[in-house]
């Protein structure tokens, strides 16, 4: 039996697999995410501990027996949060998240100090990542800086947590703005930029590497074996992995609270003009290309909480019942601000269109294009775009639960979508399967095949031309209101 362990935004989940590759189990423990101000976006780092131990608690209830044979965990996570702590390893303040769009400022003092940054890191400074805002932190927080003395991921802190061990992997320290990612080491230049040094790293490790084994205390509490931890990797090279999405140009679309197109490559290949991130994969000798939308499924989400409906679901039965192919309203769905491809944290959302007779099916059929209007915005940023790219993205994530969506999303790309056993859960089935790499029984390649199809979904030939028609609009939109929103983040930071 092998654990994987995802830390996810709205949610801790434990999945359970057995040595064939099946899923025994799976549970889930939700998390709260917290906005004091305009732009920030925090979470508890002890919040997530807690919510780990519960959702192993519910697979305990059910599976105690499958447990007692546990042979191996790993993890996955939510990537670039500064989790924050201090020489006793207690943490110091919230963690800021992945979604957090505060440190505009100090991406660009980040480069400033470092001119050779994206050479180094293969990435554009943004918001999003973990360097900027440890720079804000020593401007805003200097009490707090002062007693800093480590920085964990997230999933790293749960780490910690089980084992004691400061480590981390490669795929996920590729998203701090710390890492030389074509050498795969800490950068000092990036380092002493934010006045620090390697002994406030993790120790570096392939996401197929052992980093320690569970303390006694914890494999008690968990009903387990003290077995060893895999270094695992961030959320979406763990999801790329369970996809089995590991070969040169094979490429996945995950649907979770966040939206990314995925390509992975057996080369070191950056694109930071285009506001692409270049990654080192879980893999040994292997690197990813990602295209990142900040709001995906969340965008469902939000709608369902201010429209009074009971769940995303029933929008979606909403907008099926409607049987209307597609309208004139537009959503941009920069609820949290953009990545890929204009690095703008102060975007917000919009509709466009709005008249008396748009009702709430409207509504969520717009946010389901606007999505997929963005996605076909980071796909053509990537260079695979450029020449004879994938033809088909396996569909990870828990967006990948709606064949509509997925009938939109494969129109808007031009891409065939493909549906695998499981998807809805890929992180954590990638970490299962880094955890069951780091016994060093299996070659990498012959275990990390992908899952077998439940469903495809080709694009509609109407729909792929109507919204070929369409995305020049959305394009205009955003680039019409970039100075409003621009002003506007700047009258916000002025009333702080």
């Amino acid at each position: 039996m092998f654990l994987g362990i995802d830390l996810g935004t709205s949610a801790v989940k434990a999945l359970l697999v057995d040595d064939d590759q099946r899923t025994v189990d799976a549970q889930s423990a939700p998390l709260a995410s917290t906005r004091p101000a305009p732009l920030w976006s925090e979470q508890s780092p002890e919040q997530w501990w807690q919510a780990t131990c519960d959702a192993v608690a519910k697979l305990r209830e059910r599976n105690a027996h499958a447990l007692s044979g546990l042979r191996a965990i790993g993890l996955s996570g939510q990537m670039h949060g500064a989790t924050l702590l201090d020489a006793h390893n207690s943490v110091l303040r919230p963690a800021i998240l992945w979604n957090d769009g505060r440190s505009q400022q100090e991406c660009r003092e980040l480069e400033t100090r470092v001119p050779t940054s994206r050479r180094i890191t293969g990435n554009l400074a943004m918001p999003g990542f973990t360097a900027p805002k440890l720079l804000w932190v020593q401007k805003h927080e200097p009490e707090v800086w002062q007693r800093t003395r480590s920085v964990l991921l997230p999933k790293d802190f749960l780490r910690l947590r089980m084992t004691g061990d400061r480590a981390s992997d490669l795929s996920d320290s590729s998203g701090t703005l710390w890492l030389d990612v074509a050498a795969r080491r800490w950068s000092d230049a990036m380092l002493a930029a934010c006045d620090l040094d390697t002994a406030a790293m993790p120790e570096l490790y392939e996401g197929s590497q052992p980093t320690g084994r569970l303390l006694p205390e914890v494999a008690s509490r968990w009903g387990v074996p003290a077995v060893p931890v895999a270094a695992g990797a961030g959320d979406q090279a763990a999801g790329a992995i369970g996809a089995g999405v590991v070969r040169a140009r094979h490429a996945s679309l995950a649907l979770g609270t966040s939206g990314v197109v995925f390509v992975a490559a057996d080369h070191f290949e950056p694109r930071p003009e285009r506001a692409v991130h270049a990654f080192c994969h879980a893999l040994p000798g292997t690197w990813h290309q990602m295209s990142v939308i900040l709001s995906a499924a969340s965008c469902l989400a939000w709608l369902a909480q201010v429209t009074g409906a009971s769940s995303e679901v029933t929008l979606l039965d909403e907008v099926e019942a409607s049987d209307r192919e597609s309208g004139e309203l537009l959503f941009l769905p920069y609820l949290t601000g953009e990545r890929t491809p204009h690095n703008d944290p102060s975007a917000s959302g919009v509709f466009v269109g709005l008249r008396p007779d748009c009702d709430r099916a409207a509504l969520t059929r717009a946010v389901l294009e606007g999505v997929a209007f963005a996605l076909a915005d980071a796909f053509a940023a990537l260079s695979v775009a450029d020449s004879h790219g994938p033809s088909e993205l396996s569909v990870v994530g828990g967006g990948a639960r709606s064949q509509l969506w997925g009938r939109i999303l494969a129109s808007a790309l031009d891409r065939t979508l493909l549906y695998r056993e499981g998807a809805e859960v890929g992180p954590a089935f990638g970490a299962a399967r880094l955890a069951r790499l780091a016994l060093g029984e299996d070659e990498a390649l012959s275990l990390c095949t992908p899952p077998p199809v439940a469903s495809v979904v080709e694009p509609d030939p109407a729909l792929r031309d109507a919204y070929s028609a369409r995305l020049p609009t959305f394009r205009t939109l955003y680039s019409t209101l970039r100075p409003h929103f621009r002003a506007e983040a700047r009258r916000l930071g002025s009333s702080r």
